[in-house]
């Protein structure tokens, strides 16, 4: 039987030339590496303590037996792979959770069991990948959504692990751009044993890409876990906020934050006790966010400072790590961010199962289809511009008997598009049989 260096070689030979000429500069670029760490080690996006990991090297050993690798881009992917990864912990399967934020490890340490090894995902050089998965030997692979790097998936192929794309995505600004580079993008997509994807109209591009076998599952977001909170820290906001109206703007994005703001200023002549939450997708903006909100005569409190929301508070900007599942349980009316900006729109799902209204605007491409069944369902209200925005809140706030209705309608529309989960282990499942059969042959 041929080496992986030998298949790797002749898979090489084979390959499109865009990605020959990457594998050549990815190799070439290794000696910039340590500039690179550097750059990114001032700007917070790494990890000091772990930086080897990024080049492939890890002071975790592998543990013993089948070893299912699971990879996300960042935190909703992570998060989306919540529920998956509990059931196959449940079949005594070993997790190897591999992301590229500082974010995203931050909530696997929070929001995962100890025994799910997390690892960032080395950076897409034929060296650092070699090492990695020399090191680690994973029996089988899966890649959430669409984060994919070349090196990465062609040196899989060469070792015959078997890979799968779950949850894949391709959302309508990348189809396009992959379409005109369709050598390349079928390369890659080839490589994958299967690919599960969230809807017909992500099957149907995956498919017309390059993908060799693709079923659709559904969207794993939908069935995501409510997120937890703390008890004693829900209990302490609860009473802080008795009594006063509470809207949680979800996952902000900037840009966002001065439109929220300014329809706190409009509705608090309506709501003089209003608080509102800002809760920014990225929390180390929390200072800035702060700044923005004191500039325009209103008073802020910052989480990460400690503070809590006193009397005078006007904006909470809680601005920390995996406590959405405590702000969401404070209101029953939520924003959803990333959605006033071309961001695309941010996972509505879990305030919808902790019983919130959602409000969010017109830019919701990254979940079109949950955002288009829970509008059209009663369960969630666009606001086009600023004035709607403030109009839809409102609403919401003085009129408690369309806060329920539209809680009750989400939940319905949430029940009717889960499932995927169940769909996504049904496909799965002959690799897993073959995971199991392993064990029971190294146990025996």
């Amino acid at each position: 039987m041929p080496s992986s260096a030998a298949r790797n070689r002749t898979m090489a030979s084979s390959l499109p030339m865009t990605l020959r000429v990457y594998q050549r500069l990815a190799s070439g670029l290794v000696p910039l590496a340590p500039a690179l760490i550097k750059r990114r080690l001032k700007q917070g996006k790494e990890d000091p303590a772990r930086v080897g990991e990024r080049r492939g090297l890890s002071r975790d050993a592998r543990p013993h037996g089948p070893l299912v690798w699971i990879h996300g881009a960042s935190v909703g992917e992570v998060l989306a792979a919540a529920t998956l990864i509990e059931r196959l912990r449940d079949l005594n399967l070993r997790i190897l959770l591999t992301s590229g934020t500082v974010t995203s490890a931050a909530v696997v340490a929070k929001r995962f069991p100890p025994d799910v090894i997390h690892q960032y995902v080395p950076y897409d050089s034929p060296r650092y990948v070699a090492r990695f998965l020399d090191h680690w030997k994973p029996s089988l692979a899966l890649f959430i959504e669409s984060d994919l790097w070349p090196n990465l998936i062609l040196a899989g192929a060469a070792r015959r692990l078997p890979m799968v794309l779950i949850n894949g995505r391709m959302s309508p600004r990348s189809f396009p751009r992959w379409r005109r580079v369709h050598g390349t993008i079928s390369a890659l997509l080839s490589k994958f044993d299967i690919c599960l994807a969230q809807s017909q109209t992500d099957a149907e591009r995956f498919a017309a890409l390059g993908s060799r076998n693709v079923v659709t599952t559904g969207n794993l977001k939908l069935d995501v876990a409510a997120p937890p909170a703390d008890p004693v820290k829900l209990d302490r906001l609860m009473t802080l906020t008795r009594g006063r109206p509470v809207v949680v703007a979800a996952s902000t994005h900037p840009g966002e934050e001065e439109m929220l703001v300014a329809a706190h200023r409009s509705l608090a002549g309506f709501f003089p006790s209003l608080l509102t939450v800002i809760v920014p997708r990225h929390p180390d903006r929390g200072s800035s966010i702060a700044g923005l909100v004191a500039a325009s005569g209103l008073t802020p409190a910052l989480r990460s400072r400690e503070e809590l929301p006193g009397a005078a508070t006007d904006v909470y900007v809680a601005d920390t790590m995996g406590e959405l599942g405590l702000f969401y349980r404070l209101s029953p009316v939520v924003f959803m961010g990333g959605s006033l900006v071309r961001h695309g729109g941010q996972n509505p799902i879990e305030a919808v199962n902790l019983g919130a209204a959602i409000i969010h605007g017109p830019h919701v491409f990254n979940f079109a289809d949950v955002y288009e069944a829970l509008d059209g369902g009663g369960g969630g209200r666009a606001a086009e511009t600023q004035e709607a925005l403030v109009r839809q809140l409102g609403q919401l706030l003085a009129d408690p008997a369309a806060r329920e209705t539209m809680q009750r309608a989400g939940e319905r529309v949430v029940a009717q598009l889960g499932g995927a989960l169940e769909r996504t282990l049904a496909s799965l499942e002959p690799y897993l049989l073959q995971l199991r059969l392993e064990m029971g042959a190294a146990n025996a």
